[in-house]
């Protein structure tokens, strides 16, 4: 289904005196035909205002574009639409770089099916093959143990933290420059997050394979890291090269703070733009090795049709 933003400059004036104005303004709408009157009250609940007496919007347009979690405006899926499965980990192959300076996986067979031709019945043949990886290859999940000796490693985390999470997506891939890489909190300030996953969409997935994938990337601040906490954060999940800045030394904040408290990280996700806002479940289960902190997932979102 296409969905609608309306885009608009505003006057507003209140009831017990005082005004706010706003240019180039963007806002989710229910549907393409929304009147002016219908727009302008959804503005007043996305910010969250009372005692508005008016607005005056100008330069109205209407266009066909994806959602971006404008508070107030749900489109619910009919009764009967199913499930669809969004893919949103990168695929591993030998030779795959996933963070320049660590070193790319192999995969060598064990026993090729040729030779296991003569182990079986006629007609029948597997192919066994040992793959050699660090475990910060593809999309993978950083555990307490990563960062943390005393931390619970892969085999001690809780499946209900990982599977089935709702999803709080963050379109973030128009939100910040080379001059402003950091995602701050108050960029994530109007959601809901207790209990969910945050998954922020920088884009930066586009250069993912590529020298441009190392440098320039964006992050989450580590006071964005404090409030996510706070605010009761179960996941925080990133498109990009690392969820902490690499370019400003050997400090980790969000890394540090995240998984001293308890809050899972998905590094090098892809595909988030095919997501909605809100609405979705996340999965990213990785296996249940001991004594290993960080290891690739198979992450995924579910959303209705």
């Amino acid at each position: 289904m296409p969905e609608y933003r309306a885009h608009f400059d505003f006057d507003m004036r209140f009831a017990n005196g005082g005004g706010l104005s706003g240019t180039g303004f963007r806002l989710d709408l229910p549907s393409a035909d929304a009147s002016e009157d219908e727009i302008a009250r959804l503005l007043i609940t996305h910010l969250g205002l009372a005692l508005v007496d008016e607005v005056e919007l100008r330069g109205l347009r209407i266009v066909e574009e994806p959602h971006r979690g404008s508070r107030g405006v749900d489109v619910p899926a009919g009764p009967d639409a199913g499930v669809r499965v969004v893919d949103l980990s990168h695929p591993i192959r030998a030779g795959l770089v996933t963070y320049p300076g660590l070193p790319a996986p192999t995969i060598t067979p064990h026993l090729t099916r040729e030779d296991s031709r003569g182990r079986y019945a006629p007609g029948t043949e597997f192919a066994m093959d040992v793959i050699t990886m660090i475990g910060n290859t593809g999309t993978y999940l950083d555990s307490p143990f990563h960062r943390y000796a005393e931390g619970s490693d892969l085999a001690g985390l809780d499946l209900s933290t990982l599977v089935g999470l709702r999803a709080e997506v963050f379109h973030l891939e128009d939100a910040w420059d080379a001059s402003r890489r950091g995602i701050r909190p108050e960029t994530l300030a109007d959601r809901d997050v207790r209990g969910a996953a945050v998954l922020l969409h920088t884009g930066w997935d586009r250069w993912f394979g590529q020298p441009e994938y190392g440098t320039g990337a964006p992050f989450l601040t580590g006071d964005a890291a404090q409030w996510l906490i706070g605010a009761g954060a179960v996941l925080v999940g990133i498109d990009s090269v690392n969820i902490d800045d690499t370019e400003s030394g050997g400090e980790r904040p969000a890394h540090t703070l995240l998984l001293g408290a308890g809050v899972h990280v998905v590094e090098h996700l892809t595909n988030l733009g095919q997501l909605p806002p809100r609405g979705a479940r996340f999965t990213a289960a990785p296996p249940a090795v001991e004594g290993f902190g960080t290891f690739p997932v198979r992450a995924f979102a579910e959303l209705p049709a």
